[in-house]
């Protein structure tokens, strides 16, 4: 067992950031739905799957704090492919509204997170 700092089998530590452990990894042709992509852990995952060339749909309960988060990552990295959908997990009404809008899209699903 490794405690903060020291680095694990996976040579990953608690320490390490999401970029340190995706270094390399090319995700380009996959696409991601992020629940709670509009601020925290979300937010972080969804700009490090943008930087490692994922689709990423921010899902979202609030889309304008979504369309923010969208656009200070296009600052950063102005190549990311970014939608942002409206989702209320707390909704099957919502739920099912989502659902049916991402199938309409077309687009495939690689990971839900």
């Amino acid at each position: 067992m490794w405690i903060l700092g020291r680095k694990g089998p996976s040579g990953f530590s608690a320490c390490s950031t999401a970029e340190e452990v995706t270094k390399g990894i090319d995700g380009t042709g996959l696409t991601a739905i992020v629940t709670g992509a509009s601020s925290g852990i979300g937010t972080e995952t969804t700009r490090v799957l943008a930087l490692r060339g994922v689709h990423v749909v921010l899902a979202v309960r609030n889309t304008d704090t979504g369309r923010k988060v969208k656009e200070a990552i296009l600052k950063e990295n102005p190549n990311a492919k970014l939608d942002v959908m409206e989702l209320d997990l707390g909704s099957m009404a919502s739920v099912r509204k989502f659902a049916s809008e991402y199938k309409s899209s077309g687009l495939p699903l690689n990971l839900l997170m």
